[in-house]
């Protein structure tokens, strides 16, 4: 793997970020081919914020739409990382001025209760690992032109991270059907995206299992306390500061804010 190439790749992101400006597909700027190289460029910024004093508070995953899956070419989701500073709570007012090309999904939380770790991970263990369950609305974000993406240009991105809001009353997890949970995301009053649990890998659960199973492979298990945003149950929808966001999940509750 070319270092330079992935240093360079991660050094034009973080610029993007910092100046709010949009850039060309780094997978055909640098050349950055593949899953591993791009997850390579995302931990390279990661290291970077952390040791800048980001603090990591749980994970995202993206790409859990078969129909986007198939589009991209991909057999399996991808994940990125949550940082304390993405995150809101319902009622917030949420800064559209962090954000380049912000849009909206509408998403299940779980919060994890006990650590994910040892050497394997049966589904008896992770069920019992999850602690609680939120409505979330994720503000996806990307520093690609357009969002014109490949693959490698979202996983390089953090998988499209940008900030995200809780819900605050959670949910023991055996009291949801999430697969069934139907969902009604409305901008300023207006219903913007539906959707409903089945529409995330079938299940969110199962998305939140792959998760676990990927991070303990790589050796980065989930810990108690981390925030999982399992992936998006219908459509994301683009929207403008000072427009004001209303989810609600059945069976979850309702999440909102406003952005400025």
């Amino acid at each position: 793997m070319n270092q330079d190439k992935i240093k360079a790749a991660a050094a034009a992101l973080r610029q993007a970020r910092a100046t709010r400006v949009a850039i060309p597909r780094i997978s055909e700027q640098f050349g950055i081919q593949g899953a591993d190289e791009a997850y390579a460029v995302a931990r390279c910024n990661s290291v970077q914020d952390i040791a800048e004093g980001r603090r990591v508070v749980g994970k995202k995953i993206g790409l859990t739409s078969q129909a986007v899956q198939q589009q991209l070419g991909v057999d399996q989701p991808d994940y990125g990382v949550l940082f304390a500073d993405m995150e809101f709570l319902s009622g917030s007012e949420v800064p559209a001025s962090r954000l380049i090309q912000p849009k909206a999904e509408g998403e299940i939380a779980f919060v994890v209760g006990r650590d994910l770790d040892g050497e394997s991970l049966s589904w008896g263990r992770f069920l019992h690992g999850l602690e609680y369950a939120l409505p979330a609305i994720e503000i996806v974000d990307s520093a690609i032109q357009d969002w014109k993406l490949t693959l490698v240009d979202t996983v390089a991105d953090n998988a499209s991270c940008g900030l995200y809001v809780l819900g605050l009353e959670p949910r023991a997890i055996g009291t949801v059907d999430f697969a069934l949970a139907g969902m009604d995301f409305r901008k300023n009053g207006h219903t913007a995206s539906v959707g409903s649990g089945v529409a995330c890998l079938g299940n969110p659960l199962l998305a939140a299992y792959w998760l676990a199973g990927t991070m303990l492979q790589l050796g980065d298990p989930l810990k108690a306390g981390d925030v999982i945003l399992s992936g998006a149950l219908g459509p994301m929808f683009p929207f403008l500061a000072g427009d004001h966001l209303h989810l609600s999940i059945a069976g979850l509750g309702s999440v909102d804010c406003r952005t400025a």
